[in-house]
């Protein structure tokens, strides 16, 4: 898988559409922004599946995905990390990745713990020089509730069991238990539970689509609710019904299907046809 590097740091990417200059997104024929996608706190580039690609096929955006360090086949990180490393990775990285990227012009799509580091990078006003268009966040969340500790414990003892470190090795390889518990260790250390970026709220200014799952575990209403009243711009609840945390696996054609109406509504040029003529 290719790579870029920020600050001396390998970080695994990869392009769906890739405009035919890296460093012009702007090309001719595919004006506008490219789709950002932001992992969440297990993810990497391979963990998004088909949905990028879909993603792009629906918009004929381009759509740029890369695994943060620490995940999938990027290089190590130093642990322990601290209870502010979605504040870092928002504010110190993201800007960095879509330098050296040559994006100048995207729309940030996260999910779970990278819709917070997307929160973050948009609230703080660290653009990198990208032109940022909108944020399209997927189970996001802004402060720690009870229920997000009680089943990040629970996933640590099914990975202690072994299924799901067999299931995350095949994406993260040797790296696994530190990818794993580099995450869950930190959430369930007692200084962690005040965290939030709730702060960051108010910097926000561009459009905002919030998709959640009726039955996703590591989040409530109140997160979505903490959003919509906290961001300057205007902010869009979508719930799916028979959803878990990943709106994108469990329920991909609706979750595909709100993005698209999203941005043909928010981004000007994008068309809801798009999927017929990215063919």
């Amino acid at each position: 898988m290719p790579t870029i590097s920020v600050g001396g740091v390998r970080l695994e990417c990869r392009w769906w559409g890739a405009p035919d200059r890296p460093d012009r997104p702007d090309r001719p024929g595919c004006p506008g922004p490219t789709l950002v996608l932001l992992h969440e706190g297990l993810g990497c580039v391979a963990m998004w599946r088909d949905f990028p690609a879909r993603l792009h096929r629906r918009t004929g955006r381009p759509v740029f995905a890369y695994s943060r360090a620490g995940y999938g086949g990027s290089d190590p990180i130093a642990l322990p990390r601290g209870v502010d490393y979605m504040h870092v990775e928002g504010r110190e990285v993201v800007g960095a990745v879509l330098a050296a990227a040559g994006i100048e012009d995207a729309v940030l799509v996260g999910h779970s713990d990278g819709a917070s580091i997307a929160l973050v990078h948009a609230g703080a006003g660290t653009g990198g020089g990208a032109h940022l268009r909108a944020l399209v966040l997927l189970a996001p969340h802004v402060f720690c509730e009870d229920v997000i500790i009680e089943n990040i414990r629970a996933a640590g003892d099914a990975y202690r069991r072994g299924v799901l470190r067999e299931r995350l090795a095949r994406y993260h390889g040797d790296e696994v238990d530190a990818t794993f518990f580099g995450w869950h260790d930190v959430w369930l250390r007692p200084e962690f539970r005040p965290w939030s970026i709730e702060a960051f709220l108010p910097g926000i200014n561009v459009p905002v689509l919030l998709i959640q799952g009726d039955r996703d575990p590591y989040g409530t209403a109140a997160q979505l609710d903490a959003i919509e009243r906290g961001v300057s711009s205007s902010a869009n609840q979508v719930w799916l019904e028979d959803c878990g945390h990943a709106p994108h696996r469990d329920r991909p054609e609706e979750t595909l299907k709100a993005i698209e109406a999203f941005l043909a509504r928010v981004v000007p040029g994008t068309d809801q046809s798009a999927e017929d003529t990215a063919r």
